[in-house]
């Protein structure tokens, strides 16, 4: 065993963050994200919801600096509300990351091409309304 790592951190899940550099993108998929067919890299926390998962996550993981938004989450439709979720991932992030702003709104098209792209997707049991998020990793400074 070792101390100080969460106990949503599966050894895959470390894994994955150690071998992820500088520009990765990592998905942090809802319950309803087509992740097992979008993936190069699947890993499974289907228990855990994505903001307690970004609360952990966010001390071991600096953001890209270098891109003007390097979280984004996917677009909204006309009509759609803004989803209560987003709130609480600008604020976990905020709290870690002094320099981040806003997210980046993505087509969920572009979305999904940006997933089958992504160094790896995370496949949560999160039941909330346009939860999915990207995180594009930075350096450690």
């Amino acid at each position: 065993m070792l101390r100080g790592i969460p106990a949503v951190f599966s050894p895959e899940l470390i894994k994955i963050l150690m071998e992820m550099g500088h520009g990765d993108e990592l998905i942090l998929a809802d319950r309803n994200f087509p992740a097992a067919s979008h993936a190069q890299r699947l890993l499974r926390c289907d228990g855990i919801a994505i903001p307690d998962l970004l609360s952990e996550l966010m001390p071991f993981f600096p953001l890209d600096h270098a891109v003007e938004c390097p979280a984004a989450v996917m677009s909204l439709l006309p009509g759609d509300p803004v989803p209560e979720v987003w709130e609480r991932y600008r604020s976990i992030i905020g709290a870690n990351e002094s320099g981040f702003r806003e997210f980046e709104y993505v087509d969920r098209f572009v979305f999904y091409e940006r997933a089958r792209n992504a160094y790896a997707i995370v496949a949560t049991g999160d039941r909330s309304f346009k939860g999915n998020l990207l995180l594009k990793k930075g350096v450690v400074r």
